[in-house]
């Protein structure tokens, strides 16, 4: 293949033991050339998925096992497994966006959060400076008045991370987010002829565990996977408002998702060629 030159370094961000889509995401990041993955955290999940206590650390270690298939090892730093407080803890997630933030590199850094924002509102409170070091694309919020699962997960952390005037987000909101769909046919389809890494995330899917109450359509949404637009692929195709001047803040309205979806399932299948 045509070598692609690295635009970005990045730190990931989910809760890696809710929606698979997140890690689905996390290899699509893990095999793109064009970032460099320099940290890996995980967050809490809502209670939706059960009892909250050690879903961040269970999930970091999912996510750890999928890096490990990928053949792409790396650390996961587990956050806690409560909502921001608003007052200083220890956390490894919160220590490791710190240092990665502040670690020099000759590439812009790039947070990349698609879940509740608790580890990096954490991080923004132990050291501040870190605002200015990066930018943060986050899939979560609304432009209308919805029950976003990221926002609502923990409103607090939200509140905390977006009011921060030193800090560029670009953010995928719900109604950009969810442009990002498959069909849970295609899904299953297309995972299982990817080898171990796609039989090991389809498995993630066909054992989840949800309350009674949720019901599966036809179609899953895969916007976990949203910033591969600003990370691993180019945004030039899709579209967006600028909502400030310094530092940069964007809200995504259009995604180029058959760009995402395809080069996703490309790169899983050539991982498994290789």
């Amino acid at each position: 293949m045509l070598r692609v030159e690295p635009r970005c370094r990045v730190i990931i961000d989910n809760d890696w033991a809710g929606d698979p889509d997140g890690l689905i995401a996390l290899a699509h990041h893990a095999l793109s050339p064009a970032n460099r993955i320099i940290a890996v955290t995980g967050s809490l999940t809502n209670p939706m998925f059960g009892p909250p206590a050690g879903q961040a650390l269970a999930g970091s270690a999912l996510a750890a096992e999928l890096l490990q298939v990928l053949a792409v090892p790396a650390p996961v730093h587990a956050g806690p497994d409560s909502p921001f407080t608003g007052r200083p803890r220890d956390s490894a997630a919160a220590r490791a966006i710190v240092a990665a933030a502040n670690a020099d590199g000759d590439l812009p850094a790039v947070l990349v959060c698609a879940g509740p924002l608790t580890n990096v509102a954490d991080a923004l409170l132990a050291d501040p400076g870190i605002a200015g070091r990066l930018t943060l694309a986050w899939v979560g919020g609304a432009a209308a008045d919805a029950d976003e699962y990221n926002y609502f997960t923990d409103p607090e952390a939200a509140g905390f991370v977006l009011g921060n005037p030193d800090l560029a987000v670009w953010q995928f909101p719900l109604e950009t987010y969810r442009q990002l769909v498959v069909s849970l046919a295609e899904l299953e389809h297309r995972l299982k002829q990817a080898g171990d890494a796609g039989a090991w995330l389809w498995e993630r899917f066909d054992t989840l565990q949800v309350p009674d109450v949720v019901k599966f359509g036809p179609t899953w949404c895969l916007g976990d996977s949203a910033p591969l637009l600003v990370t691993g692929l180019d945004d030039v195709t899709s579209s967006y408002e600028t909502t400030g001047t310094a530092p940069s803040r964007r809200l995504y309205k259009q995604l180029d998702s058959r760009l995402v979806v395809e080069d996703f399932f490309a790169r899983l299948a050539l991982n498994n060629r290789a």
